[in-house]
């Protein structure tokens, strides 16, 4: 099997769940997506269910890659690290983390500014993996063994998150990781859908000023 062919396939999958939704992936659509010849998807991939198993797949790849960065260049390795998906985002993403984003930061001011960064990266550059992601996460509601395929992927955001409250001197009790991580998460649909009412309500107009308000909200002093 060629697997530059099969990742390029893979890609293109992803590329489909994107732009159609999950209803639009189907073989046809990958191959011309893909630009290779009707029929090859179905011979990678016999059914759409091994579609859908080679994105996730794919996507689990990615965020492995971007766990690693997120532990550190060079520097103090977490266990996302160490024992599988990690976030290419994010948030996943998880759902909306992207790769390439260096050293770990070293105080609240870098990791807001980091925040803000992987955020904005939903809407940009990391908008097809976003969706397409989120698109998996539906499909998985009703398939079991696709959940089991992502359960690992959005469970490395806590940890990775944990690592960079750490990493910046914050308080990094699981209870922040939690609150840091769903937070974001929740703001990924309202970027994707951009729409200029609710960006202004939710705070998300402004990513610098948000990042910063979430973590001063999450890293309070316990005892106030």
């Amino acid at each position: 099997m060629n697997q530059d062919r099969r990742d390029r396939l893979r890609d293109a999958a992803i590329a489909v769940l994107a732009q159609e939704g999950g209803r639009g992936l189907t073989h046809r659509a990958v191959d011309a997506a893909a630009a290779v010849p009707t029929g090859t998807a179905k011979n990678y991939f016999p059914t759409r269910d091994a579609l859908l198993r080679g994105a996730a797949e794919r996507c689990a790849e990615q965020y492995r890659a971007l766990a690693q960065t997120l532990a550190g260049d060079g520097q103090e390795r977490g266990p996302e690290a160490e024992s599988g998906p990690g976030p290419e985002t994010g948030p996943g993403s998880g759902p909306g983390l992207g790769p390439g984003l260096g050293p770990a930061p070293a105080d609240a001011a870098q990791l807001a500014a980091l925040l803000a960064g992987l955020l904005r990266d939903t809407a940009g550059p990391g908008r097809t993996r976003v969706l397409a992601y989120l698109e998996l996460q539906a499909a998985a509601a009703r398939r079991p063994w696709l959940a089991a395929l992502l359960d690992p992927v959005a469970a490395a955001d806590f940890t990775a998150h944990a690592h960079l409250l750490r990493a910046a001197g914050l308080a990094a009790g699981p209870e922040r990781a939690r609150a840091l991580t769903l937070a974001l998460h929740g703001a990924v649909p309202h970027l994707l859908t951009g729409a200029p009412a609710t960006l202004a309500a939710t705070g998300l107009d402004d990513l610098d000023r948000f990042t910063r308000e979430l973590l001063a909200s999450v890293c309070e002093e316990e005892d106030r």
